[in-house]
């Protein structure tokens, strides 16, 4: 299974960087998240004819820096170099589709996502299929908002995927044993963002995954502005990883 970090941006982009986008591929091609500046990278670099080729995207929640660019990606299929592509699976926390159906609304084309992607709604802790890999989506605290992180399997390799989340034993859980934990780093050790938290530290991040038994840490959703944390692997714009 290939990881390529199409973006990594957290909730503010970092200079010349995308928002947040993770693509996998094996057997077919899963965005994780789908985030401002996701699309025009993949243009650039995982396209045919100038479009994207995906067969599946999944969205963790649906703060705008996870899931902005599907809103250009229907703009683009109904009239642009996307027409007459394969429609990608979109799975979605539960409601979901109504959720989009809202903003359609308010954006004035109410089947517009309907008419460009095939809407499907997870379930928490139920496994189902996307791009021929098996996911589980685990519900994980962010503020006040429905988010969840998602745990990749193909036939040999897993990959975990936090999402955004503050700090919770269910992270652990989510990363148990998995060959690669891909989480969020949002804040500087010893930052607080409220009651309910919503993001994490790096150290925060680390503690997680020393509980979760995983073999491998990527720390994204970090501002540029943090620096790098020594001894510790950061995900950057473009990087592939063999998972």
């Amino acid at each position: 299974m290939k990881l390529t970090v199409v973006g990594c941006s957290p909730a503010w982009p970092n200079p010349g960087g995308a928002q947040s986008g993770y693509l996998l591929e094996g057997p077919g091609r899963l965005l994780l998240d789908c985030g401002p500046g996701v699309l025009a990278r993949l243009r650039e670099s995982h396209s045919s004819n100038g479009w994207p080729e995906v067969d599946a995207i999944a969205i963790t929640h649906f703060h705008l820096d996870h899931w902005g660019d599907l809103v250009p990606w229907v703009w683009g299929t109904m009239w642009g170099l996307g027409q007459g592509t394969k429609r990608p699976e979109l799975w979605l926390p539960p409601g979901g589709r109504e959720e989009l159906a809202a903003f359609g609304t308010r954006f004035g084309t109410p089947d517009m996502f309907v008419r460009v992607f095939e809407p499907m709604e997870y379930a928490e802790g139920e496994p189902f299929t996307a791009a021929g890999l098996e996911v589980t989506a685990v519900r994980l605290p962010h503020y006040t908002v429905q988010t969840y992180g998602f745990r990749v399997s193909n036939t040999t390799r897993t990959l975990a995927y936090s999402g955004d989340s503050g700090p919770s034993e269910k992270l652990a859980g989510l990363a148990e044993e998995v060959d690669l934990f891909l989480c969020e780093a949002t804040l500087k050790d010893g930052e607080s963002d409220g009651q309910p938290r919503g993001h994490l530290s790096a150290d925060e991040a680390v503690s997680a995954f020393e509980a979760s038994g995983a073999k491998r840490l990527v720390l994204t959703h970090r501002p540029q502005e943090l620096g790098l944390v020594d001894g510790l692997e950061q995900a950057k714009d473009g990087l592939e990883l063999d998972v």
